[in-house]
Order: structure tokens, then sequence, then C-alpha cells
């Protein structure tokens, strides 16, 4: 495309693609959509095999014309995956097995009647009748901005994209405005950055210094355990990414980006390839874009997954083919980044807002969140929780509504104990502050952060202790040892948490743990290290009573710790079936007859000294509930 009136005119003919998913009828090329998820979690449950199924269907059938197979992102809910909607009624079908696809096809495609026995039940009514997803308690609170392709295209179809209004947003920016009115809109949305630290986008923009080059970078190095906002994106809406670093670009003046993402995002990857490819090919990246003066053009570099890397001055030691250690600040990278040049530097989720915000105007998306926070944030709502998955919501939006409304509550009947934001850099808001509003500011004032997006959510069985330990493991996996603080100091701090779950812990220990904590991220060069303590200072503000535990009565509250736990048969409850002598990998369990009034029984009894505490004899008596832990 050699100017924006072709980019006008590829719009309106690709318009009918994606009309029915729209719910725009009459101009449609075929009568079904058929959009199968093709995200990881669901290319990990084999959807390649539906989509094989479905194409095989109506090549049988002779319904080429008729039906389009369509292999799109993430739909979010992916507790249910298998996934697939069929358009334009919109029906969800969910946990899709391939040996439904026959009946779902000869019954909805071929006969037009939705087969509901597979179909989610809350997209059903009392009568049985069809209902949007967009009803559901999942998707009701949604407001979606970063996710509105994903589950919608193709992501592999420019054509798709710009139907979309793709490309739109860059086309206003190359004829309406200056550079510096581009960040001027951007600085007064509101946006605030999206990966961890919330610094406003667009004076970050402000601050990239003159110079004859200048780099965009894109940070997908998406490494926290639990987060896939990121990933999610690149498969589902890789164009939108695209066209948010050229606006980026003719912002600050670069004609370079990079896009940083690991390598094991293998379709993440292959989609973004796909279309820079199709970008370069209409002319939307390169020279004289749309027929300007502005030339732009993008590569992708790929990490090794090094979390480290994730933090800006290391991401760009790693693009430059060095060791991905961070460097001291200042020179930020908006004076001396990139090859020592000026940098502009955002991850994924922050850059999906940018085509939008100067479609619809700084004003629309300040209007949403809160007065510091505006905007949407997508969080990866994972752990003990019953709809897992990606959700897109207002800032300000109270954790209750996340836990139980949007995501359906914990499993089992089990309790709500608390939330880990952020991953390993983040804190735990515990069940006593379920109603905070999760913004930048309302979590940091309870000594937690946004993060990237991450929300683990947990239950009464979590021991807090362990959890904080787990990221601290993860932690020092992944310092790149670079800076003493957080090579030696985090270390120690494990050591310390390994010495209290053991039960070797002295009250002293919380002293030192304390002041460790402080210690590190005080004198950390990055954001690493600055950061690793958080999960241990939170837990000891809002659990201090379980270390005591640990410490003092040398017991795990919530029967985690091996070292604390003991395992014990109540003999009135043991009908003598053995299973758990028979299963016992360490010979621990020994009969023991007793006799109770009037009769002589065959019990079991585990002894202390032999039992390395696996948990098998539980698992195997889980019917008869006559082993406990404690």
């Amino acid at each position: 495309m050699k100017s924006i009136e072709e980019l006008n005119a590829l719009r309106r003919a690709s318009r009918k693609l994606v009309a029915l998913r729209d719910g725009i009828t009459g101009t449609e090329t075929y009568k079904y959509h058929i959009m199968v998820c093709g995200g990881t979690g669901c290319t990990s449950s084999n959807s390649e095999k539906l989509i094989e199924l479905l194409k095989a269907e109506v090549e049988a059938h002779g319904m080429q014309d008729i039906v389009k197979v369509v292999r799109t992102g993430c739909f979010g809910l992916c507790a249910l995956g298998r996934i697939m909607i069929v358009y334009p009624e919109g029906v969800f079908y969910s946990r899709v097995e391939p040996e439904h696809i026959h009946e779902i096809f000869e019954g909805h495609i071929v006969g037009g009647n939705p087969v509901k026995k597979y179909v989610y039940s809350e997209t059903l009514d009392e009568d049985g009748n069809v209902k949007p997803l967009t009803e559901t308690d999942f998707y009701r609170k949604q407001v979606r901005v970063v996710l509105r392709n994903c589950g919608v295209i193709d992501p592999e179809s420019l054509e798709e994209y710009v139907a979309r209004d793709g490309y739109q947003a860059l086309a206003k920016c190359l004829s309406e405005y200056t550079p510096a009115q581009v960040v001027s809109i951007v600085s007064q949305s509101g946006l605030r950055g999206r990966g961890g630290a919330g610094f406003p986008t667009g004076k970050k923009w402000s601050f990239v210094a003159d110079g004859p080059k200048k780099y965009i970078v894109c940070n997908a190095d998406e490494g926290d355990p639990g987060a896939f906002m990121d990933r999610s994106v690149l498969e589902g809406d890789p164009h939108c990414i695209i066209e948010a670093m050229a606006i980026a670009g003719y912002a600050v003046g670069a004609d370079q980006g990079y896009v940083y993402v690991r390598a094991e995002y293998p379709i993440a990857v292959h989609r973004l390839r796909v279309a820079i490819d199709e970008a370069r090919r209409e002319g939307l990246l390169g020279r004289h874009i749309l027929g300007s003066d502005f030339s732009f053009d993008l590569d992708i570099r790929l990490g090794a997954g090094a979390f480290v890397c994730g933090e800006e001055t290391a991401l760009m030691t790693s693009i430059e083919g060095k060791r991905g250690e961070p460097r001291t600040r200042p020179p930020f990278p908006a004076v001396k980044g990139l090859f020592g040049c000026p940098t502009a530097e955002n991850n994924v989720e922050t850059l999906a807002n940018i085509p939008q915000i100067i479609l619809r105007g700084a004003d629309w998306f300040a209007e949403m969140g809160t007065e510091k926070s505006k905007g949407t944030k997508v969080f990866a709502l994972g752990g003990k929780i019953n709809h897992t998955g990606l959700v897109e919501i207002p800032m300000g939006t109270t954790l209750n509504e996340i836990v139980n409304e949007i995501g359906g509550g914990v499993p089992n009947g089990k309790k709500f104990k608390a939330a880990q934001t952020g991953g390993p850099s983040g804190g735990c808001i515990p069940a006593s502050l379920i109603d905070t509003q999760v913004d930048y500011d309302n979590l940091i004032s309870i000594g937690c952060m946004m993060g990237s997006g991450g929300l683990i959510i947990m239950d009464e069985d979590t021991c807090m202790v362990d959890m904080a330990k787990f990221f601290l493991e993860f932690t020092v996996d992944e310092s790149c040892g670079k800076c003493t603080p957080c090579r030696v100091g985090v270390r120690r701090l494990l050591e310390k948490l390994d010495k209290i779950t053991e039960g070797k812990g002295t009250l002293e220990d919380l002293d030192e743990l304390e002041y460790l904590c402080n210690y590190i991220k005080q004198n950390s060069l990055c954001g690493l290290g600055q950061t690793a303590p958080n999960p241990v200072l939170a837990t000891l503000r809002f659990f201090r009573d379980e270390y005591l535990a640990h410490i003092v009565n040398k017991k795990c509250p919530a029967g985690v710790c091996k070292a604390l736990l003991s395992y014990t048969i109540d003999k009135d409850k043991c009908i003598g079936c053995g299973l758990c002598a028979k299963n016992c990998p360490a010979e621990a369990i020994v009969r023991t007859d007793y006799t109770a009034p009037g009769h002589k029984l065959a019990s079991f009894e585990i002894l202390s000294e032999k039992c390395v505490k696996c948990g098998v004899c539980m698992d195997n008596c889980k019917k008869i509930k006559a082993i406990s832990k404690r």
C-alpha cells in the first residue's frame, strides 16, 4: 500500500471477512465462521486436531464456500479449553474433544441447531436459548482494549486486522499529527507502563534525547511464573504491536525497532514473523510508509529465557549480543540505550493500548480506571480459582470482584487466603484486604505491586512461608550475579526460609530476615534484586503468625512443609484394608490389631521414624479418610 487511500480501500474490502463476528449480516462471504482457539494453552491440548477435523468435514460436505474455519488467538477462558465459537450465533463450545466434531458439525452447521450438550452451560438461559458470551460472569465486567482482537481475528491475516481498523491509528498520526502531538496525546491519556513499574508512557517518550539514531524496543520477555498476558497478545493480535511500535517510532524519531521475545514462545514468534513479513510486503514497514516521509522497520531478537532480561537495560545488552546483565543508571535508556543510542522501551501490553488511544482519543482512555491509574489491566488469573485464564478489567476493580465474580471463586469449598500479584517481584494481598481496588497506588500502599499482571490465587491449604520460599528459589536461580546484594543476599534469605520450614528457625531469624530484605532492596543494582524480597516482606507483614507457628510450635498450619508434618491413622475410622501399608514406599506402616468393645479389629500404625512424609498413604485412603496430617 503506497497511500492512506489504498489502506482505506483494503479496509472496506476486508470488512466482510469479519462481519459475522461483529454481528453484521448481509454482506458476509460465508454463512458460518468457526473460530478455534490457537493460543498456547489450547494448542498444547491439540486444538490443531479440531481444525484438521473441521476442515475435513467442510470438504466432505462440499461447504467450502459456506463455512470458514479460523485459527484464532486466546479467548481468555483457559479453564474450558479446547474452545471453539460458531458465528453468526456466537455459540460457545467448551472442552471440545475430537470425537465431538462430527456431531457438532452435523447438528449445528448442517442441521442448523447448536448441539447444546457441548455448549458452555453459562451461555444457555433457563429455556435453553443461547445467550452471548459477554453475559457470562467471566466476561460481564471485562472491558477489552488490549485483547479486543484476541479470539476475534485470524492473527496471520493482515486483511482481518485492517478490517477491524488496523493501521488506521498509524495513518492518522502520519496525516494529522506531528510527533510532538502524538506524545502529548499519549501523555494526556494517563497510560502508564504495564511492565510493572507504572511509569507514565508519554513522559518516557518525551525523555528520548535527540540523536542521529534512535530505537524502539518492545519487551516481550515475559518471565513471571504463571504470567502469559504478553504472549497471548502476540499470538492473537501481532499486527497491533507492529502498528504501535511504528507509532512510537514516529513520535520519538526512531527508524528501527526490535521485539525481544523469549524463544520459549514459538507460536508467538511464528505469528509475529508472519505479521512483520505481511506488513513489509504491503508497505506498512520500511521506507516512506503510506506515502509519507516516515520510515520504520522491525526485527525480532530471541531471548534464552533469562528472567533478568526483563529488566530494560539487561534486555538491551542482550540484543547487542552480550551477556544479559543490567547497567547502572543514569544514564537512562532514553538518553543512552540500545547500542548507546536514545531508546524508548515498552512492554507488549503497554504498546497494545496505543492504537486505540490514537483512534478514540486521550479522554476516552482516561475515563476508564481511577484518578492515577487510567485504562484497563490484563491479568493472567491462575492458582486456586475456578476460572483460570486471561482477563482484562478497568483499573480500580476490586480483588473481590476478580476472584469471586470473574474468577468464579475458590474451588472445592475452600476459603480464599491470599492473592500473589507481580510474581517474584510482587507481594500478597490477604483475605482481609479482598475489597482492595486493584491499581498501582493501592497495591503499593499495602506493600504489593502490580507487576506485569500475574495474579495467583491461594486457598487455605497454601503455606505462605513456603510460597515466599518458592519465589525466592526462582529469584536465586535467575539472578545474573553482577551485584553482591542480589547474588549473595537473596541466597541468604532463602537459607533463612529453608531453616524455618525445616523447624530449625529462631525468633532472631525473623529480625534478620527483615534487615536483609531492606538491605537488598536498597542496594541491588536492578529491579530484580530490588524487588526480590517483596514476597518475604509481604508474608511477614500479613502472615507473621504462620512464621511464628513454624518457629515456636514447630508446626506448618497449612500442612505443607514436610519436615514439620506427622501422619497418623485414626483407628476408629480405619477399616483394615491395608492399602496404605501395601503402597508405602518406605515400609513405614505396620499392622497393629487392637480390641474394641466386643471385637478384635485389624488396624495399622505409621512409624514416624521411618515415614518419609510423601503422602501416598493419604492418597490411598481418600474414601475412608482415616489418615490425617498435622
